[in-house]
């Protein structure tokens, strides 16, 4: 007997919202949505990966590394507008690609966002760490890129697992109030760094690529195009460049997060794309106006540290400036963890409630909260953060967020043809040019990522699989012959 695909309708997935003992909360407006957008967006990627980047990658034309990770983030949102605004349920990119592609694509995506936002939440509560340490002077065992373990990064993670514990609402509020906060500093610290900008510093914009001497060379640290292409180690130039936009599309995640929230939005036809689309065009613009700042501030090589936006004031002898900046990183990246660890327990709870996981993870307390998963997710972000280097995980997460988004994209098409008649309150302009667009400029900065992230990631899908298939299809909701449950229930479908 051929095996069938499994294929969740949408009108499956939207009646499970309502199943008693299932049901998330439905607190969320527009400007909550756009708040958790900025608030997890803006973090790391201004504060630590605008100057390391720019020493290690591409020099002052960081900028135009910071341009081509937006405008790929672009092709992607629009996709990622129409899916949430047509399918509003948790889950975001797992429920897309159930409702598309069939529950093996379906689960390894939902596995690749458990990497992504989980790996995610770690890399920022290291970067909050550093900035802390600069702020309160803490000695070096206890707080920064130096600490093993790093104390820092482990509170902060116990503390936001609290206040997401207490519900979305609450979550909520405390991110409108810190993003608030991290603008204010950024715009301060755009003014006051314009005024010591030396126009040298960006000569020459575009740094010559420079060949890594073979004795210092790492094959795996190699962009794995080069190496496919035979092409000798190097930093700088276009590849360095297009190097370092793989790894700053790190720094956009976010608008992807707000898709998560879908089931919990009052309107979410109208506010997510609102939510996703303005988020991103904020956040781009800022991103290129402190990578201009800070590489006119210093020289780009001055700039590979735990927190370069700091330092780089504390070089020029702005030290109260530096503090400033300090304050308003481990505000403003404190809402960075909140709304990545939120994301992820919206994802691992729709996994559960589709019993691709153990269903009883997904019972919600009193205040809609999916309280085990989120234990759980603390958890494993309390490890991580721990120990891991922060580049090592980065890179990690830009290829799990590239992955992702080349499945929303093509899940738009298929939508559109294998359900054209479902109400789109959002759609994407010029469709299928957008999403091919999409997966083309999202596989590009895939491959401008190292051999060792390639290997790491392709092992991550190896255990995941393996999960899968061990427990994963035998348990699932579309599997023959599983019996009802006291939870949602739906109909089995299953397409050729």
């Amino acid at each position: 007997m051929a095996m069938r695909r499994r294929v969740k309708t949408i009108e499956e997935s939207i009646a499970e919202t309502d199943v008693q003992g299932f049901e998330l909360k439905h607190d969320l407006r527009a400007i909550d949505l756009i708040s958790f957008g900025v608030g997890v967006i803006i973090g790391t990627g201004i504060f630590v990966l605008t100057g390391q980047q720019a020493a290690v990658n591409a020099g002052p034309a960081v900028v135009l590394s910071f341009l081509a990770a937006g405008v790929t983030c672009a092709f992607a949102a629009l996709c990622y507008a129409e899916m949430a605004s047509t399918v509003p349920v948790a889950g975001s990119a797992y429920t897309y690609a159930y409702a598309t592609l069939g529950e093996v694509v379906a689960w390894i995506i939902g596995w690749d966002l458990l990497l992504e936002l989980m790996l995610g939440a770690a890399v920022v509560a290291r970067g909050w760490s550093a900035y802390l340490q600069t702020l309160l002077d803490l000695p070096g065992w206890m707080a920064g890129g130096a600490a093993q373990p790093d104390f820092a990064a482990v509170a902060i993670v116990l503390v936001l697992t609290g206040m997401l514990l207490l519900g979305i609402k609450d979550a909520g509020r405390l991110t409108g109030v810190l993003v608030a906060v991290k603008l204010a500093v950024i715009v301060v610290v755009v003014v006051v760094g314009v005024r010591y900008i030396d126009v040298a510093n960006y000569s020459p914009f575009v740094p010559p690529a420079e060949a890594i001497p073979a004795e210092t060379a790492d094959p795996l640290r190699q962009p794995i195009v080069q190496a496919f292409l035979g092409i000798d180690p190097t930093r700088y130039g276009v590849y360095g460049v297009l190097a370092a936009a793989s790894v700053v599309f790190f720094s956009y995640i976010g608008f992807d997060i707000v898709a998560t929230t879908a089931e919990e939005t009052r309107n979410p036809q109208r506010d997510m794309p609102r939510g996703i689309l303005g988020s991103l065009a904020i956040c781009t613009l800022l991103y290129m106006a402190v990578a201009a700042t800070i590489t006119g501030m210093v020289p780009y090589q001055q700039l590979n540290n735990a927190d370069p936006l700091a330092q780089a004031f504390v070089t020029l002898g702005v030290t109260w400036a530096a503090k400033l900046v300090a304050l308003g990183a481990v505000v403003g990246i404190t809402t960075v963890i909140l709304v990545l660890m939120l994301g992820q327990s919206r994802v691992l709870f729709a996994m559960s409630r589709d019993r691709l996981l153990p269903e009883g993870l997904a019972r919600v307390s009193r205040r809609g909260v999916p309280w085990l998963i989120t234990l759980l997710i603390s958890a494993g972000v309390v490890v991580l953060a721990a120990a891991v280097p922060l580049s090592e995980l980065s890179e990690l997460v830009s290829i799990g967020t590239l992955f992702a988004f080349t499945i929303v994209c093509v899940a738009v098409p298929v939508l559109r043809r294998t359900r054209p008649e479902l109400p789109r309150p959002f759609r994407t302009p010029w469709v299928p040019l957008v999403p091919i667009l999409g997966v083309v400029t999202c596989v590009w900065l895939m491959l401008n990522l190292p051999v060792a992230t390639w290997l790491r990631f392709l092992a991550w899908m190896a255990v995941g699989l393996v999960i899968y298939a061990g427990y994963g299809r035998r348990h699932s909701r579309l599997a023959p012959g599983t019996p009802a449950s006291e939870g949602p229930g739906t109909t089995t479908t299953a397409a050729p």
